[in-house]
């Protein structure tokens, strides 16, 4: 069966509670910045895919050799993803990214972040 979330042509940072209420998911793990603390609500899970909205305040972390692959579109707040080879990228709300397994780089959230995430394991 497939789940079907109606969603606008757009999603604005007001739109952002159209998923409903999040999942206090407590400190960020990993956080060397900051004291980012998160958020979540799963939409769907299906073997190796999953879905969900993601929300974490100001910090920063660095990662190390991604187990998965994510693709992320940015629902509210901002961001900047510095990849293992210095390349910067700023996140706003709109911004898509494909972050793919293997990624090694540091998020630093500058303003609170909800993001639109699919992950795919494997």
């Amino acid at each position: 069966m497939t789940d079907t979330i109606p969603l606008p042509a757009s999603i604005a940072a007001t739109d952002a509670d159209l998923f409903g209420p999040l999942e206090d998911t407590g400190p960020r793990a990993g956080a060397d910045s900051g004291t980012p603390m998160t958020a979540l609500r799963v939409l769907h899970e299906d073997g190796p895919v999953n879905v969900g909205i993601w929300e974490c305040t100001p910090g920063g972390c660095f990662i190390e050799r991604r187990a998965n692959t994510e693709i992320v579109r940015i629902l509210a707040g901002r961001a900047r993803i510095t990849d293992a080879d210095g390349a910067v990228r700023e996140l706003v709300p709109g911004s898509v990214v494909v972050l793919p397994r293997g990624w090694s780089g540091r998020w630093d959230i500058t303003e609170t972040v909800r993001k639109l995430y699919v992950t795919i394991e494997g």
